[in-house]
């Protein structure tokens, strides 16, 4: 690797910290800093195409290193919050939640290095023009292999701009692979302004059309502003149970009957107060927040909730429980609500030869407002190490972390949830990752979504606010409202632009009661998935084939 030059080197480094800037860090996301997704490739590009020491395009391994280094950064910076969930909620030893962290960003790193090798193979069988052509689709098929094969979706490039209200008219198209593809062949055209050599006029000729590039969007983002809801056809009561999460839970524990008690006073008489937007935001105005007391006695007048729902959170609710259905049933009739309610799903175990005659599986329950058990839904994208311990037996350096860890099943099929011509789809915490998954619940007829939630796990880091905005992207795919109820927070509403309309602030106990309304229309993206990634996907691995026509050493 000497022959790579020191430029090159920090190159990368740099490309990698620019990448890590577009994300929330340490709160809600200023809306300026999300312009560095813009140039953060930049720096990578013009590492890869640039040749040697010896004066020749970079090797394949020397390309993939350069890349390596880049998405190590990028994933320790975007990431980092996993080495607090580690030591703080997990259990273990700081040096050990440390060196967790990472081997988790060798891993994932990997995705950066299989990219810059990517591009690497074109820019020495292609040349640097049509290398760089290639690069937004090659850029789209790595996220896409890092969905499919690690399954950790985690803040693709497309979600930085999800306030951008012009460019997510992609998104019910393409998804967020859409928006990734525009921000990378805007990089792509920031080199080859870089590059550029030739006649005397290019130059110019590119700033000024840059320039009126920017200009048309400036207008178009102004004159297609999204629509405003001004009225609303229904209201949702969010709980927000501030429930105290790994270590931090200590005392004596409540019972299952005071927890429902309690949760129901909310349920039925929510405070009046809510922000109005993204909290912690400056451009964010919130009514101040009564004391408990006082929230009941100023319970908001004769607004009856057309639906309840309580989040994922660390509350002993199993579904089994004699004492967990009969308060949710008295709850419901009380209400005259439908109510969904995160719990632990009890069924006997389908494979007869397993070791466990039970299957337990983390799930939402739906109640009518009869006080009837109508439907559940068994959450089928797991965490690992927090419900399940994958390759356990070679992970017995975690003993800590093992044992706090869950031995949950994963859920074999979608529920949507039916009352009054109404379908609610739901999915649990961990699920919004998965935009190709979250579709189906509107395929089979959901007319709002429900994401239940617990980012309590996360603390104050980055990590519930990056999930923030990863679910209000499948709002905008799917063209639905989304009711998010989370134990910490962010509890809110988004509109089907991924507006956020109401929400309250995080680590208190209270309930949202505010409206959304039901959309019945099917997207592009909803009825077809990710059939444009597939496609960047299938031209990145025609154009790799193709350069093998010729030795690449």
């Amino acid at each position: 690797m000497r022959q790579i030059p020191l430029r090159l080197w920090l190159m990368a480094l740099l490309s990698g910290i620019l990448q890590v800037l577009p994300f929330p860090i340490a709160g809600p996301m200023p809306l300026w800093r999300t312009a560095f997704c813009w140039v953060a490739l930049l720096p990578l590009l013009w590492a890869l195409i640039a040749n040697n020491n010896a004066g020749t395009p970079l090797k394949l391994r020397q390309g993939a290193v350069l890349g390596y280094l880049c998405g190590f950064i990028w994933y320790l910076g975007n990431c980092y919050w996993i080495y607090q969930t580690m030591y703080l909620y997990g259990g273990l030893a700081k040096p050990v939640a440390a060196g967790i962290l990472v081997l988790f960003c060798f891993y994932l790193g990997l995705y950066h290095a299989l990219f810059a090798t990517l591009v690497t193979v074109f820019r020495r069988r292609f040349g640097r023009q049509a290398a760089l052509f290639l690069v937004p689709f090659a850029w789209v098929a790595v996220e896409l292999a890092r969905a499919r094969i690690t399954g950790f979706p985690w803040d693709q490039l497309g979600i930085a701009q999800v306030d951008n209200s012009l460019l997510t008219r992609l998104a019910p198209i393409a998804g967020a692979y859409g928006l990734s593809f525009v921000i990378v062949a805007v990089n792509v055209l920031w080199l080859i302004r870089i590059r550029v050599r030739g006649r005397r006029f290019t130059r110019p000729a590119l700033t000024v059309a840059g320039v009126a590039i920017i200009l048309i969007y400036v207008l178009a983002l102004h004159r297609f502003h999204p629509p405003t809801y001004s009225e609303t056809t229904a209201r949702a009561t969010l709980l927000q149970e501030n429930l105290a999460v790994g270590a931090e839970r200590i005392g004596p524990e409540p019972s299952v009957e005071q927890l429902i008690d309690s949760f129901s006073q909310l349920s039925l008489h929510p405070p009046r107060n809510r922000c109005n937007g993204i909290p912690e935001l400056p451009s964010t105005t919130c009514i101040a927040f009564a004391t408990p007391l006082q929230s009941v006695q100023e319970a908001l007048p004769s607004t009856p909730a057309n639906l309840i729902v309580w989040p994922e959170a660390p509350a002993p609710f199993a579904e089994d429980d004699p004492r967990f259905r009969l308060g949710m049933s008295s709850l419901a009739r009380a209400a005259n609500a439908p109510i969904i309610v995160d719990d632990l799903g009890v069924s006997q175990s389908a494979d007869p030869t397993a070791s466990k005659q039970f299957d337990r599986f983390n799930s939402a329950s739906f109640l009518t407002p009869d006080g009837v058990f109508a439907g559940r839904y068994d959450k089928m994208h797991l965490v690992p190490f927090g419900e399940y311990v994958p390759f356990k037996s070679f992970l017995f350096f975690a003993g800590n972390l093992l044992a706090e860890a869950g031995d949950l099943s994963a859920g074999t099929h979608r529920t949507v949830f039916a009352y009054d011509g109404h379908h609610y789809g739901t999915f649990i915490c961990y699920e919004s990752t998965f935009a190709d998954e979250v579709r189906l619940f509107v395929l089979k007829g959901a007319d709002v979504l429900v994401n239940i939630s617990d980012d309590g796990w996360y603390g104050d880091t980055s990590a519930p606010w990056q999930h923030l905005n990863m679910v209000r992207m499948r709002a905008i795919e799917n063209h639905r409202w989304v009711l998010r109820s989370t134990n910490t927070g962010v509890t809110a509403v988004i509109d089907p632009y991924g507006r956020v309309t109401a929400s309250v602030p995080r680590h208190i106990r209270t309930a949202l009661h505010a409206g959304f309304s039901y959309e019945h229309d099917i997207t592009f993206y909803t009825a077809h998935g990710d059939l444009f990634a597939y496609l960047c996907a299938l031209i990145t691995a025609l154009a790799f084939a193709y350069s093998f026509k010729r030795k690449i050493n």
